[in-house]
């Protein structure tokens, strides 16, 4: 089985538009991995909250089978927690899931 993890930490929203999303997204949609994980981590936390349309393309990304995690102690940092829990987005700590994602076989995309 094939899994790809995406860690999304810029605030840029063009990376999030013209890249890292599509990316993800077509990875999932176009079965190139079994399993896809997007990974907030970061300014992205924020940028996210303050993006309707980035907001769109998790909830589509959600709905095709892709699984959206964020880092807690960022979107803490940045008091967007609650905002990306409601958004359909598992709010966790991610140091140890990250950690054996990285020692284990995952592929891991940093945008």
């Amino acid at each position: 089985m094939s899994k790809l993890a995406v860690i999304w930490s810029s605030g840029d929203p063009a990376i999030a538009h013209k890249v890292c999303f599509m990316y993800t997204h077509n990875a999932k949609r176009h079965g190139w991995f079994d399993d896809v994980t997007l990974i907030i981590w970061g300014p992205s936390a924020e940028l996210v909250t303050r993006d309707p349309t980035l907001q769109d393309a998790l909830k589509a990304m959600k709905a095709d089978g892709v699984v959206l995690e964020a880092c807690k102690a960022c979107s803490d940092a940045y008091g967007v927690s609650g905002q990306l829990s409601t958004l359909g987005v598992d709010v966790k700590y991610m140091g140890i899931p990250l950690t054996q994602m990285l020692q284990g076989d995952w592929k891991v995309l940093t945008f």
